[in-house]
């Protein structure tokens, strides 16, 4: 039992939701639509991404009132509804998501500094690794003083960047036309890339737009929305905050709400700032906008020091949205390790009731994937992407066991309408997991297992530390599917057909 010092009220786990999905991405998205689509397309992908995370926010809620007991969100959902070793893998996925999408925080901000400081580059230059660093460990012992403490702050943290949105998206929706929304609606040619290609990042490149600066000429509307799923789906990731902080909820029933509040609030956020951006620059002039795009709408608007204050307030968000994330890692890894689904080490409770070791490994996976990001091309955009793909696994799962629940008919009492109506809702959270896997391609698939590979070694650990000295043939099968495909992503990066 969380003592009651150290439980979250609604308005904490609503903060948390949001905090956790609305993080930096929000001022990079005019610049990354723009460059991936029209306004009609963009729309598209901002519907098939809401309805199929909106599913996906339900589901959780359900599942937080149909399984009250599963306190650890993921983790006991996968347990409970497919074993020990696909529990495993989701909750090491959502970690290793989280982390992977920490990095990117720190590359944009560091990004958006090199316009003032030459030598931060994209924000994956030594001095800007080394600054990065230094922000990870602050962090890491900021949390350590206390998870009511650091909540606080996450709470403090998103009321201030949902203020800077709302005053970005008041300013921008005065200066409207309705003609040039109408001129960007198809979308239309892109401006050829800069000669020196190593400088598109300046220009903007992110995500799945990665490498359209070479586009010429108009895109189909079904490629345009292929291009913005990826990014669409990305910016979701976190909308379990409040489910994977059960435990300390003051009331249970504020989990499911937490999750539909939070997810509303963001999603009506996200849409505004792509659309209104659509109705106050050609495209081509968008998808040209250095990052964070937030900040170049106001100054092409002749609003400088508003350009400033976005500015200023990237760096509020980032910090908020990593403190978010990174207590979302933390406390997937202690719960697992609770279930001995990891190595007991990782259960370990500080004076503060922090799972510091849990902490510890969460904080040392960031720093060693900002390290990896010093050999990347197009670090943000790599790291954007990664994150997206290793989400979609554990999401999958639990759209799964959601799906069993409702076809077997458990904690139903025989109402076959609600459960025709959740089975429906699982389906289309699956068939939209399905559709986003597709659109990132086989590229980010072998790169998720060349992260769950190495990571299967903790949960031998852990099933040995239980006296579990074999594994059934059927995890040992998809052990080997998953270091096949590890193996099969190292031969890519060595033979050039996969770059980061």
């Amino acid at each position: 039992m969380v003592p009651k010092a150290h439980q979250l009220s609604l308005a904490a786990l609503t903060a948390l939701v949001v905090g956790s999905i609305l993080d930096a991405g929000i001022f990079s998205v005019p610049a990354t639509f723009g460059r991936a689509a029209g306004a009609l397309g963009a729309t598209i992908a901002w519907v098939i991404a809401g309805v199929g995370m909106l599913m996906l926010a339900l589901l959780f809620q359900k599942l937080s009132w149909r399984k009250p007991t599963l306190k650890a969100g993921i983790y006991d959902y996968v347990r409970e509804g497919f074993g020990e070793y696909p529990a495993f893998f989701a909750v090491f996925g959502f970690w290793a998501s989280c982390c992977v999408g920490s990095v990117s925080y720190f590359l944009l901000i560091k990004s958006t500094f090199s316009l003032v400081f030459p030598a931060l580059g994209q924000g994956n230059t030594p001095l800007a690794v080394l600054l990065s660093s230094a922000g990870i460990w602050l962090v890491h012992f900021l949390v350590l003083r206390g998870i009511r403490q650091a909540t606080v702050i996450n709470t403090v943290a998103t009321v201030a960047k949902v203020l800077i949105v709302i005053i970005f998206i008041v300013i921008v929706a005065g200066a409207f036309e309705p003609e040039m929304f109408q001129l960007n609606f198809w979308g239309g040619p892109l401006p050829p890339p800069p000669a020196d290609v190593d400088t598109l990042d300046y220009y903007g490149r992110t995500g799945h737009a990665a490498w359209l600066m070479r586009a010429q000429g108009p895109e189909g509307l079904v490629e345009q929305v292929r291009r913005t799923m990826l990014v669409a789906a990305y910016v979701f990731i976190g909308v379990e905050g409040a489910s994977i902080y059960a435990r300390y909820a003051r009331r249970r029933k504020d989990v499911g709400l937490a999750t539909l509040m939070g997810f509303f609030i963001v999603l009506l956020l996200f849409i505004l700032v792509t659309l209104i951006s659509y109705g106050v620059m050609e495209r081509q002039s968008l998808a040209a906008l250095r990052q964070p795009s937030l900040a170049g709408i106001l100054e092409y608007l002749g609003r400088t020091r508003g350009g400033l204050f976005v500015r200023a307030g990237l760096v509020v968000t980032v910090l908020g949205a990593y403190l978010a994330w990174v207590l979302l890692a933390m406390e997937v890894l202690y719960s697992a390790a609770k279930r001995g689904g990891m190595p007991r080490f990782m259960y370990s409770m500080s004076r503060n009731q922090v799972p510091h070791l849990a902490l510890l490994a969460t904080s040392g996976l960031v720093q060693f994937f900002l390290l990896c990001t010093v050999f990347s091309d197009y670090a943000y955009g790599f790291a954007l992407e990664l994150t997206s793909a290793l989400s979609r696994m554990p999401y999958l799962f639990v759209a799964g066991f959601a799906l069993k629940l409702a076809l077997s008919g458990e904690t139903y009492a025989r109402n076959s309408t609600l459960r025709v109506r959740d089975a429906i809702i699982a389906c289309v959270a699956i068939l939209y997991l399905l559709v986003v896997l597709w659109a990132g391609g086989i590229k980010y698939v072998l790169l998720s297992a060349l992260v769950y590979a190495p990571g299967s070694v903790l949960y031998v650990m852990a099933r040995r530390e239980q006296g579990v000295l074999r594994l059934p043939p059927w995890e040992k099968m998809l052990l080997v599917a998953v270091w096949c495909a590890a193996i099969a992503a190292v031969a890519g990066l060595y033979s050039g057909t996969i770059t980061i």
